[in-house]
């Protein structure tokens, strides 16, 4: 029996030293990618300091949906609606009312989460192809109505807006400040996105996600959850948005088309589902695939597009974020 037992302690061991790195490594690769980040922008050139720019603003966005989408389970065809209702409303109370721009970005979430928890309401009756094609409705009417309110929303002109400028003090170039701006927005929004995932909150969420009928057994209230998810969801959307309008310094309606929350979908199937790595790889995947399939083929951006969607779901159907973990699983560790 001693020997039994010590057999057993020793390859416990192991198992516990693994699950102890575990943690280190990733700490450790946070902290690598946090430096690389913030090095970036002082040797890239102000376009692609841009674009990086563009994949923070969406990896906050994508960390929305996936919140709805990856961990409660829902579906949701229209999260560009909530990305250009953020947008508006920043660009709407800068323009007409000239609030300054910290102002405009709690403002912009509280909007997109009242609508977002209006539509978990019918979300609480609605699953799958019903409730998808709820959130699509709202994605396809809402360009032509911020065409016809003219005067709030500029209609099919859209406004235009003047960019943060960066304070003296700083140092930094227009495209530089306005990338530390929203390097700082997406670290927050991703520490309280994962914070809320460790909770009982995000626990409750992954109960409805696996099996609605076994979470209510447990107690948790189903209507309560899937109103707050799209809630959630909406006003990290919403907050991005905001971000957004400083970033382009433009709104109009033709940039929050039905395309953008489909593309907004795709590019969150592609980076891994209920990952938090995932919004990342998928917004570079949303923010740099369309570009490199236009380059390809001017002619059929859009089916070089979609072939390289299949591709990438062919070799990782669990999404890039899936694949990287598998391959790191296969590293050879010393135990």
């Amino acid at each position: 029996m001693i020997h039994v037992k010590h057999a057993e302690k020793a390859t416990r061991a192991p198992s516990r030293a693994r699950r102890a790195s575990g943690p280190r490594w990733r700490w450790a690769a946070l902290a690598l990618l946090l430096a690389a980040a913030v090095y970036a922008p002082f040797q890239l050139a102000p376009f692609h300091v841009f674009q990086l720019t563009m994949v923070l603003i969406y990896s906050v966005v994508l960390l929305g949906l996936d919140l709805l989408v990856g961990h409660a389970g829902q579906i949701s065809l229209g999260h560009g609606a909530f990305f250009a209702v953020g947008a508006y409303t920043g660009a709407i109370l800068l323009d007409r009312y000239d609030l300054p721009y910290p102002l405009t970005l709690p403002a912009a979430a509280a909007v997109a989460f009242v609508l977002g928890l209006a539509l978990g309401v019918p979300a609480m009756r609605l699953r799958g192809l019903y409730l998808a094609l709820v959130t699509l409705a709202i994605a396809i009417f809402l360009v032509p109505l911020l065409k016809r309110f003219e005067e709030l929303t500029g209609g099919s002109m859209g406004l235009t807006l003047a960019k943060p400028a960066p304070p003296a003090w700083s140092g930094l170039a227009e495209d530089q400040w306005l990338y530390f701006i929203t390097l700082a927005f997406a670290v927050v929004a991703f520490l309280v996105a994962a914070g809320l995932l460790r909770s009982r909150v995000g626990r409750a969420l992954h109960a409805v996600r696996d099996n609605e009928t076994a979470a209510e057994v447990m107690g948790v209230r189903l209507s309560s959850y899937k109103t707050l998810a799209f809630a959630w969801s909406a006003m990290y959307a919403g907050a991005a948005g905001c971000v957004y309008t400083w970033v382009i310094g433009f709104v109009s309606p033709d940039s929050f088309t039905v395309n953008l929350s489909i593309t907004l979908l795709a590019g969150l199937v592609v980076g891994g589902l209920g990952a938090l790595p995932g919004p990342v790889l998928g917004a570079l995947f949303v923010m740099f695939v369309p570009s490199i399939s236009q380059d390809v083929n001017d002619a059929a951006p859009g089916v070089i597009f979609g072939l390289l969607i299949i591709a990438v779901m062919y070799v990782a159907p669990t999404g890039l974020a899936g694949l990287a973990g598998r391959l790191l699983q296969k590293i050879p560790r010393k135990e």
